[in-house]
Formats: C-alpha cells, structure tokens, sequence
C-alpha cells in the first residue's frame, strides 16, 4: 500500500508541482573572442603543424609563406598543403592561394572571395571589369 501513495499523490489533480532539474556547467565560457590574422613561414615539413594546431583553436585566419619550401623541397610542399587542406575541410574552413607564394586559410565562419572562372580557366570579363 504504500507504493500505492506514492502514486497517488503523482497522478493526484490537486498541486501541480513544478519539475526537478538539475543545471550542468559544461565548463563552457560564453566569452568573446576575437579573430586573429596570424601570419606563418614554412621553411620545414614541421613548421606546418604550428599553423594546424593554431587552426583547431577556431579563431585564426592563417596567412602563410610556403616560398621557402617551395625553393626547397617541392616533393615536401605538396604534402604539407594536402595535410593543411584535410585539416581545413575537417573544420569546414576555407583555403586559397594568394599569388606565388602565399595561402590563405579560414574557419568556418570566414570565407574567402573567389572569382568564378569560366571554361578556359581565367576569369569572366564581367569579374575582372568590377575590379
């Protein structure tokens, strides 16, 4: 009987009492950030997960010389891009050469400008009259 009263007083139309919860800290701070335009040279393969370990924290926009590599190791370069283009899709950023010697990456929330090309491969006349 005494389970019964319990469940009585549950499904009772008397007192609607409010519901119990319990409130959670994730440890998640609702600071502001900003957002830090961090340039980086590439002389290494190594060098190049300073510039990953820095995109993961999700508020830098990686500016990066790969000049130095480039006249170095070709072979390196290559994979060192390939490995920054995984991890920047990974986080649903963005990446884009900048002139020879220059990439450019973003998180998610940045995008970066990219003309549209037409068949042949260079820009469309109406792009390159706006600029």
């Amino acid at each position: 009987m005494g389970i019964k009263k319990k469940f009585s007083g549950f499904f009772s139309k008397g007192e609607v009492e409010e519901p119990e919860y319990i409130e959670v800290d994730l440890g998640q701070k609702s600071e502001k950030r900003k957002v830090m335009v961090r340039p980086f040279i590439i002389k290494n393969f190594e060098d190049i997960d300073k510039v990953l370990n820095s995109l993961r924290e999700g508020y830098t926009i990686a500016v990066i010389n790969i000049s130095p590599l480039k006249k170095k190791d070709m072979i390196e370069l290559k994979r060192g891009i390939s490995k920054i283009k995984k991890t920047a899709n990974a986080l649903e950023g963005e990446v884009a050469g900048f002139g020879e010697g220059m990439i450019i990456v973003t998180p998610s929330f940045a995008e970066i400008y990219k003309p549209e090309k037409n068949k042949s491969g260079k820009k469309d006349k109406k792009e390159s009259k706006k600029e």
